[in-house]
């Protein structure tokens, strides 16, 4: 059967992404850690089907200036997975890898920019390889793109590219620990909405 849209989904539908959340949250404090070589630690994440209009609410405001690493994905699920940074979260991860202290999201450099794209796409990777080891399924990723730009526009771009089946997204909103801070990215996934019916098939629990 196929799914006509989010509504479809049940309370154990979002109880296995809630799953597929923390695991993909966990490989991606481990790879966080190995990256900064230091331990980070994952509060649990929180999970949520949302219409696409309220995320800029959920992330601070339309004008709130984010860096978004942005994926497509294809094999047997189709759709778009966007890890989301905010000043924050760059300045931290940047001040860590690079020593820059003072680094603007909206003001990267080419360095810069390279870098937040590589944790993006080991993020980003974290959460595939959870959804593809739970699931049996065979999902690959194209070449990430980075874009530095406030929530409210960021937003247009899954509507662009996904046209009727970006209404809503599966948002996930990580906190991440480490001996001095906690610090906030959020990941978002797009699933058309055949690759969602083709995801709960593989989880077991058919729509």
């Amino acid at each position: 059967m196929s799914i006509k849209d989010f509504s479809q989904l049940n309370d154990m539908h979002i109880d296995v992404l809630r799953e597929i959340g923390n695991i993909g949250a966990g490989n991606a404090a481990t790879s966080l850690a190995n990256m900064l070589n230091r331990q980070i630690d994952m509060r649990t994440p929180v999970v949520r089907i949302m219409d696409i209009q309220d995320v800029d609410k959920a992330m601070g405001g339309p004008e709130t200036p984010v860096v978004a690493i942005l994926v497509e994905l294809f094999g047997d699920i189709h759709g778009i997975m966007m890890f989301v940074a905010g000043q924050k979260f760059t300045k931290t991860m940047l001040g860590s890898l690079l020593g820059c202290e003072d680094a603007d999201c909206m003001h990267l450099t080419e360095m810069q920019s390279s870098a937040l794209s590589e944790i993006g796409n080991i993020m980003i990777g974290s959460y595939v390889s959870a959804i593809s080891s739970l699931a049996n399924l065979k999902i690959n990723m194209s070449v990430p793109g980075v874009t530095a730009d406030m929530v409210g526009s960021l937003l247009t771009v899954p509507a662009a590219e996904m046209g009727a089946d970006a209404d809503k997204i599966i948002f996930v909103e990580d906190d991440f620990e480490n001996e001095q801070d906690v610090i906030t990215a959020n990941m978002m996934l797009i699933p058309s909405l055949d690759s969602l019916s083709t995801l709960m098939n593989g989880l077991g629990i058919a729509l």
